[in-house]
Order: structure tokens, then C-alpha cells, then sequence
């Protein structure tokens, strides 16, 4: 090459990359998924509310509407961190009813006793227990074996189901002995919405920090990014991956814990057809199904929308049958636009 022409090619070259330039706030903010959820769900609050008022627009369908999300928006963070790795959870709709069994037995058993072993402050550590015990069962099958997570996953769905039902021997679980009222009080109260939705906002908050502060949230995006290259780069792949499936079924124990306070009985069908609205839930939140892309934020707006629709929907007289189209919709919908937003970065 000859030497005149080398500064001029160099200058080039600088000047291609001093004139990339990073999103600025504004512009990452209206590139978030998230944010025009939460927009749609303003928009259908607000138009319900003004078509049926006596109905949608009380303190009371707030409160219903708030509630029931709250046990989706709590599963739905574990599942955000499953598949920010790239994988998925299916069993947590299960993995939910054999936790409400173990609490329900447990305390249960102090109908007749009133030792401090059946009280709730044993039954729910070994509620939690159990939920995490089947997110590690799941995370070493598929770091430590190799299996896939959707095959893992949905045989612990089975699994995890039949146990409900063989420890239940197929009864309702409804009496809770003599700590029964005040473990009502507390996972089933309120204090001016449920006590739930305080939780699930807690934990929302609690694991946006996590996921954008700490080198635990960062190892999970690069995992799902590239994981191949994480663990080139020292990622500890599977030690990571499984504590994210760890900490899914957990999330799922949390969320069995506060329904069985505020129903007031444990079945074993608990949960069951949960792990759809649940991943519906992340996916429209703004999170990628082939990883590398999610927040705490998009799971809690995400199973919002859900709810809101759900719920407006009944208000509206149509077909309870009718949900599973409008969700399937709604979840081919978030993958769309993903797809959209993945082509123009490109």
C-alpha cells in the first residue's frame, strides 16, 4: 500500500467509529418492550373503566386484579432468569402444587397437636424446601447431564404432579391446626392491596438490582448471549444456569405459599396450567426466548396484562374459552415484535 494513502484510509477508519454512538436514555426507553406494556395496560384500564364503571372501575376490581397477577408477576421473575440463560421451566405450575401439599400437610397435622413442628413456621421453610430441592433437581439434569430443559423440565411437571396427588391422596388440604389463622392473616392478608402484591413489588425491585448490579445478573445475559463464549471468558456456566433453575422453582414455592394463604386450602391441582400464563408473561414482558434479554420489570407489567385482559374480559360477558386465544395471541404478538426490534438493531 502505498504510504500517501495510509493516513487517509486510517482516518476512515476513526471516523466509522466516532460516529457510533451509544442509545441515549430516551431512546433505550422507548426501545423497551416493557414500557409499551405498561402503556397498554394504562390504555385498557383506563377504557374499561370508563365503558364499565360500577363494574371495572372500583377499588374493588383493583384489588382482585392486583391480587391475582401477583402470583403470576412472582413465578414469572424466576422464569425471567431461565430464560435469560436460554433456557425454560415448565414444571412450575407443578412444582407449585407439591409445595401447597407439603405446607398443607404439615400444618395439617397440627389439628391435633399443637406442636411447634406443625405450625406454619416449619411448614413454610419446608414449603421453600421443596421448591428448591425441584429447582436443583432440574438444574442438574440439564448442566450436569446435558439433558435439554424443555424435556427436563416437562417431566418434572409429571413428576412433581403426582406427588401432589400421592401425598394428598387425592383430598383437600383445609384445616391447618392452630397456627392455621394467623398463617391466614399473614400470606393471605392485605394492607390496602394484598399482601402479595407487596411481595411480588418487593421482589421485582429486589431482582432489578440484581440482574443490572451484581456479576450474578451479568454471568446470567452473557450465558444467554453467547454461552459458549462466557465460559471461555470464566462465566461459571453451570454453577450460574443451575442456580437460576433454582431459583425459578423457588419463586414458585413463594407464590404456592401466599395462594394457599389466601384460598385456605390446599389442592392438588394448585397451580396447574400456570406455567403457560407464566411464560406468557415473561415473553411479553420484553423478554427473549433465546436469551440473552429480559428484566425484572417486564415479568411484573407482563402478568399485569394478562390479568388485565383476563379480568376484562369476565366484565365484559365474554366466554371464560375465549382466554387461552387472546393469550396465545398475545404471546405470538410479544414474539413478533421481538423478531422486529432484533432485525433493526441488526
Amino acid at each position: 500500500m502505498p504510504p500517501d494513502t495510509a493516513p487517509a484510509n486510517a482516518s476512515v477508519a476513526i471516523s466509522d467509529v466516532t460516529g457510533i454512538k451509544e442509545l441515549t436514555l430516551t431512546q433505550r426507553l422507548f426501545a423497551s418492550q416493557a414500557l409499551w406494556v405498561t402503556v397498554a395496560v394504562l390504555l385498557i384500564m383506563g377504557l374499561m373503566s370508563l365503558r364499565y364503571p360500577d363494574q371495572y372501575g372500583t377499588e374493588e376490581n383493583f384489588y382482585n386484579i392486583t391480587r391475582n397477577f401477583s402470583f403470576i408477576g412472582i413465578m414469572a421473575l424466576g422464569m425471567t432468569a431461565v430464560i435469560i440463560t436460554g433456557g425454560i421451566d415448565l414444571s412450575v405450575g407443578s412444582v407449585m402444587g407439591v409445595v401447597g401439599i407439603v405446607v398443607g400437610l404439615i400444618m395439617h397435622a397440627g389439628k391435633t397437636s399443637d406442636s411447634f413442628l406443625y405450625s406454619w413456621y416449619c411448614a413454610v421453610p419446608a414449603g421453600l424446601a421443596t421448591g428448591v430441592l425441584c429447582g436443583l433437581f432440574n438444574g442438574v439434569l440439564v448442566t450436569r447431564v446435558g439433558l435439554s430443559p424443555f424435556v427436563t423440565t416437562l417431566g418434572t411437571l409429571s413428576i412433581a404432579r403426582s406427588a401432589a396427588v400421592l401425598l394428598s391422596q387425592n383430598k383437600m388440604i383445609y384445616e391447618f391446626g392452630y397456627s392455621g389463622q394467623q398463617f391466614f392473616d399473614i400470606f393471605g392478608g392485605q394492607f390496602i392491596v394484598a399482601n402479595s402484591v407487596w411481595l411480588l413489588i418487593i421482589m421485582t425491585i429486589g431482582f432489578a438490582l440484581v440482574l443490572n448490579t451484581t456479576v450474578w445478573g451479568r454471568h446470567l445475559y452473557a450465558i444467554g448471549g453467547n454461552e459458549h463464549a462466557a465460559q471461555l471468558t470464566g462465566v461459571p456456566v453451570v454453577r450460574v444456569k443451575m442456580q437460576a433453575y433454582i431459583f425459578c422453582s423457588l419463586c414458585a414455592a413463594v407464590a404456592a405459599i401466599m395462594l394457599l394463604g389466601w384460598q385456605g386450602s390446599a389442592i392438588n391441582a394448585l397451580g396447574t396450567g400456570y406455567e403457560l400464563r407464566v411464560i406468557a408473561s415473561t415473553v411479553i414482558g420484553g423478554t427473549n426466548l433465546l436469551g440473552g434479554e429480559g428484566g425484572a420489570f417486564g415479568a411484573f407489567v407482563g402478568a399485569a396484562l394478562i390479568e388485565v385482559i383476563r379480568n376484562g374480559l369476565i366484565l365484559a360477558g365474554v366466554d371464560s374459552n375465549y382466554q387461552g386465544i387472546f393469550v396465545g395471541g398475545f404471546i405470538i404478538l410479544a414474539v413478533l415484535l421481538e423478531r422486529v426490534r432484533g432485525r433493526k438493531r441488526e
